[in-house]
């Protein structure tokens, strides 16, 4: 089975972080990451434009995680606060969305993805929450976020669940960000030098 050597472009989830040389099957350097410009052929006749690659990816690379722990930095002190109505037992009538959150941010002042708000599913009850923003694959802040009543009062839960007769629960805390390119185990290597092991993609 044919496999290539690329450069990674930008990061790839579950394959490598960009300036990464990493050994995939043909197909699918072919059919995905050459056309829509993920990476680069690494071979030994375009050994110069690689280096070349490596050595501006390295630095778009530190820029990138620079700027992202300088926001990290000021996303620290910030505290986000949502009102919502009160339904039967605490649940929320409306929940948080990460689009809410984003949303939130832009009115501070920042610009993030949506994508980057690590949310496994929106928020229902009242309650303070960690929600971890993954601003870099290597930066994280964990956002605290506060759902309140309406007026910005708080919300005794424990109260309305005993008063609708329900088991009282705790809000879950949002899943911490993970650094997928870490758990994947894809070995990295110089042009010249052999890769061990494959990277598990698509056939031809």
């Amino acid at each position: 089975m044919a496999h290539k050597q690329v450069l990674l472009r930008d990061d790839i989830d579950n394959l490598g972080a960009r300036g990464e040389i990493v050994r995939v099957k043909a197909g699918y350097a072919r059919n995905y990451l050459l056309p829509r410009n993920l990476a680069v052929e690494a071979t030994p006749n375009n050994v110069r434009q690689i280096e070349g690659e490596r050595a501006a990816l390295a630095k778009r690379e530190a820029k990138d995680r620079s700027s992202a722990e300088l926001q990290a930095d000021q996303l620290r002190s910030l505290t986000l606060k949502f009102e919502r109505k009160v339904g039967e037992a605490g649940v929320l009538y409306g929940s948080v969305t990460s689009m809410d959150i984003a949303h939130a941010l832009k009115e501070q002042g920042y610009e993030i993805d949506r994508r980057k708000i690590v949310l496994r599913e929106p928020i229902k009850r009242f309650g303070n929450y960690t929600v971890p923003v993954r601003l870099h694959r290597d930066v994280t802040v964990e956002l605290p976020v506060n759902v309140l009543g309406e007026g910005g009062v708080e919300v005794d839960v424990a109260a309305l669940e005993a008063e609708a007769g329900v088991e009282i629960t705790t809000p879950p805390e949002a899943p911490a960000a993970t650094d997928s390119s870490a758990e994947t185990g894809v070995e990295t290597a110089a042009i010249e030098a052999p890769v061990a092991d494959e990277v598990a993609e698509t056939d031809e």
